[in-house]
């Protein structure tokens, strides 16, 4: 049986302002595309390629209609509409091809910071806040979600320790409601290093949307 809960991606969409909900999904989508073809990578040379594909079409959404890619087109229909560059969707690119590197700790801190760092950065232009929290939330909520999902003895622990202070810092004071489902996915990703059990970060969570800490 499929588990019908929502993603922590779903929750943050779903949590978001009617008028930018499109557009912060196929923010997300892309982070999620670049994710897959990382871990899909085998060879770094070929994830290079396709990254940098991927670079190049996203530079060339401000100067010329999106080809036939479903998700290009969604960035330009909707992210393109809020102010956001197309060059700008682009350099995201660089957090993930961080990752084609031997993974130590320096690398951990340039793809949290140049990943979640600059995403929940252009997501903060559909939905303004806290910049400085807005920057640590993303590099925290990257960390961790790279010792989730990557298969990385080596840099687990590093990335656990840099996303809990990134975290710790990010959530030290109040989010105002403009910014609260970007906050979520960095919040779910906090409660889950905090090892909260599910009523526990349930509470944690509703809390987070109402009063925004």
């Amino acid at each position: 049986m499929r588990d019908a809960r929502p993603t922590d991606r779903q929750l943050a969409i779903d949590h978001a302002p009617v008028d930018v909900r499109a557009a912060f999904a196929a923010l997300l989508a892309l982070d999620e595309r670049f994710g897959q073809i990382v871990r899909a990578t085998r060879e770094p040379m070929v994830g290079q390629m396709r990254l940098t594909w991927w670079y190049e079409a996203l530079v060339r959404l401000d100067t010329a209609p999106a080809p036939a890619e479903p998700l290009l087109r969604e960035l330009q229909d909707h992210v393109l509409q809020h102010g956001i560059a197309g060059a700008e969707l682009a350099e995201l690119v660089e957090g993930w091809e961080a990752l084609l590197d031997p993974v130590d700790a320096e690398v951990i801190d340039r793809h949290a910071n140049l990943r979640g760092g600059r995403l929940f950065a252009l997501a903060g232009r559909l939905m303004p806040g806290d910049a400085t929290a807005l920057h640590e939330a993303g590099r925290g909520w990257a960390a961790a979600d790279l010792a989730t999902h990557l298969t990385l003895p080596d840099g687990v622990v590093h990335a656990d320790a840099r996303a809990t202070e990134a975290l710790n810092q990010a959530f030290s004071k109040s989010w105002p409601r403009s910014s609260r489902a970007i906050g979520t996915l960095a919040l779910l990703q906090h409660l889950r290093l905090r090892g909260l059990t599910a009523v526990r970060g349930y509470v944690a969570l509703t809390r987070f949307w109402l009063v925004g800490r």
